[in-house]
């Protein structure tokens, strides 16, 4: 794990420098940079030491000085591409550092060099003679690249504060369109960022700029993308099971390569479960790492114990009072380069804090609930399809109404909360019901915040896409997608991400592994979501290796009691920043005082703005556009 950065054009070493300090974090065992002063091109890098110490600097070049590249992330297939390439006559330099791969790669494969690719990457390789920077990301876009590109000028950076210190974008205003998008949302999906005339590079795509005339051209590599069999085993159960364990254990071993001390995080869920026991198979002395809190509705710290125990591993449990927690929130908060509104950020960040004090790698679950359908809206689908074709408008209207004074609650996915949500879906049609469900602010909400009209169905372009793209009629399908290409690109992997960059802590996802990908979304939606079951062929696969007791105890978010801090005060809201000068203050004032009285829960739209105020903005104003 490491930070890139560069550009073409405009600016000197002093730019870059300025950009390449910013990413100390992200890369804190070394640092370098490359220039050709003559095309303008300059590259940093940042690094994080993992693979081949001693071979790994960057930025790495081929012999010959015709090829440069910076690179973020790991490649789990690279000895079996080097040993290709080998083969095709290529000359390696390093042992065995996967970067120098990237470079035979690109003169052997070109533009298809992604595609062969079984990992997470953000990279810049820059081809000389061919006057070409061609740039990647990896298919779910675990690793982050913000660009900005203007004519004559282009750069890009793992982090915004990075892309913004260069002085060509120096007093950048905040974008308006992003920010709907932030409180529509929770969070800013690819390819909005910040600051207008950002952007963040999605996942599966590739962007390539030619130094010489400017032109800048992106191009989609690889969509996630269901494709249901039609063709089922004669035991769909054991046969799918046998074949998603052998997957999920071929990535757990591939995520385990590592030259410096590794762990597994272990929240005692079935999916941190499942990777602790097949990391254990692979490496026995491998060690867990948990966290806990004093408030029963937020620990889980027994069910991690319990799950350690079983899986015959060390394990290290840090607990810490909610109060502890609260204290560090504005400091955590302060070194996020976006805003991001998912409140499990806190504990999170605190994981990766206790575990980098051991390991500088770590192997978590993610991807699981989004491939498998493991969120609680899965739950609500066929209720809502029915809801929706009997319910008439003017009884809609009446139950939302009741809905809302129903008692605010503040425990976790408190009743009142879910109520309240899934009405407020269903005030929208079918294509709206997942973003709605999920986001801070409704599109009513939204357009009294901006003070200005605002169509649902731009503002959700990103879903409103993903559900038309979608071949398949059924909203389990549909919304599998949605979790999927949205919600896991552009907030549980960029709140990973910058949780443990915080930290100089990289996170791996087995279940991100492509080779298990592909094979899960040939399963059909019905062995995902079945009888009520969320994740039922993957908790079925997993009897053989897991107690029933860990596979289907109750899902529990990794959470913390934002509602309550922000209706006692425990959570301050703080001063306005000067973005909120395009906001209405009414309708601000309005919502933290209805929170404060218990007369509605407002915690997520408070939350997503007490973060950004929290942010440091560099003083940005909101822009028009």
């Amino acid at each position: 794990m490491c930070g890139i950065c560069g550009f073409v054009g405009q600016g000197d070493a002093a730019a870059l420098s300025r950009m390449n300090a910013t990413l100390a974090r992200r890369g804190p065992d070394g640092e370098g940079t490359y220039a050709d002063a003559s095309a303008g091109v300059r590259l940093g890098h940042r690094r994080l030491a993992i693979i081949d110490i001693a071979g790994g600097a960057q930025p790495m070049g081929t012999s010959d000085g015709d090829l440069v590249v910076v690179y973020n992330g790991e490649i789990y297939n690279h000895a079996a591409l080097r040993e290709e390439l080998v083969a095709r006559g290529h000359r390696f330099v390093s042992d065995h550092c996967d970067t120098e791969v990237l470079l035979h790669g690109w003169r052997e494969w070109g533009e298809d060099l992604p595609k062969r690719l079984n990992g997470m990457w953000a990279f810049a390789l820059y081809d000389k003679p061919r006057g070409l920077l061609f740039c990647s990301r990896d298919r779910f876009g675990k690793k982050p690249f913000f660009y900005a590109a203007r004519p004559g000028f282009f750069a890009f950076a793992s982090e915004l504060t990075a892309l913004v210190a260069h002085p060509a974008l120096a007093g950048a205003s905040i974008s308006r369109t992003a920010l709907r998008k932030y409180f529509a949302y929770g969070f800013m999906p690819a390819p909005n960022a910040l600051y207008a005339g950002t952007h963040k590079l999605p996942g599966g795509e590739n962007l390539l700029v030619d130094v010489r005339d400017g032109c800048v051209r992106r191009k989609r590599w690889w969509a996630f993308c269901l494709e249901p069999t039609d063709v089922l085993p004669a035991d769909p159960e054991r046969e799918w099971g046998e074949r998603i364990v052998s997957l999920l254990d071929a990535a757990v071993s591939r995520r385990l390569m590592s030259d410096v001390p590794l762990g597994v995080f272990l929240s005692g869920g079935v999916d941190s479960s499942a990777v602790t026991a097949l990391a254990a198979r692979h490496a026995p002395d491998i060690a867990a790492f948990s966290i806990g809190f004093d408030d029963p509705s937020f620990d889980e710290s027994d069910k991690a114990v319990q799950a350690a125990s079983f899986c015959n591993v060390a394990h290290h449990l840090t607990r810490l009072t909610l109060a502890d927690a609260l204290a560090l929130l504005p400091e955590i908060v302060g070194r996020l380069d976006e805003p991001m509104g998912d409140v499990s950020l806190l504990p999170t960040a605190l994981l990766c804090r206790e575990t980098r004090k051991q390991v500088t790698v770590a192997v978590g679950g993610d991807g699981a609930d989004e491939l498998f359908a493991g969120y609680d809206p899965f739950r609500a689908l066929r209720a809502a399809e029915l809801y929706s074709r009997i319910a008439p408008k003017p009884l809609h209207k009446a139950l939302a109404l009741l809905a809302a004074r129903l008692p605010v609650g503040h425990g976790y996915m408190a009743a009142s909360f879910r109520i309240n949500r899934f009405l407020r879906g269903l005030s929208y049609p079918p294509r709206l019901w997942n973003p709605t469900w999920l986001g801070p602010c409704d599109p009513a909400g939204i357009a009294e915040l901006f003070r200005e009209p605002v169509d649902p169905e731009e503002l959700y372009s990103e879903a409103v896409a993903v559900y038309e793209d979608c071949p398949s009629t059924d909203m389990v399908d549909k919304t599998l997608e949605f979790y999927t290409r949205l919600y896991l690109q552009d907030d549980i992997l960029v709140k990973t991400d910058r949780a443990g960059m915080m930290h100089s802590l990289e996170v791996r996802a087995p279940f991100l592994d492509i080779e298990l990908v592909d094979f899960v979304r040939t399963i059909p939606s019905r062995y995902k979501f079945r009888h009520g079951t969320t994740k039922y062929i993957l908790k079925k696969s997993l009897e053989r290796l897991l107690p029933r007791d860990i596979i289907y105890r109750k899902k529990q978010g990794f959470g913390v009691p934002i509602g309550r801090w922000l209706a006692d005060g425990a959570l301050a809201m703080g001063a306005a920043s000067p973005v909120e000068t395009g906001l209405d203050a009414g309708f601000i004032e309005a919502s933290l005082r209805e929170h404060r009285d218990g007369r509605a829960d407002h915690r997520l739209f408070l939350w997503n703005l007490w973060v950004l105020r929290h942010m440091d903005l560099g003083g940005g104003a909101l822009g028009t556009r």
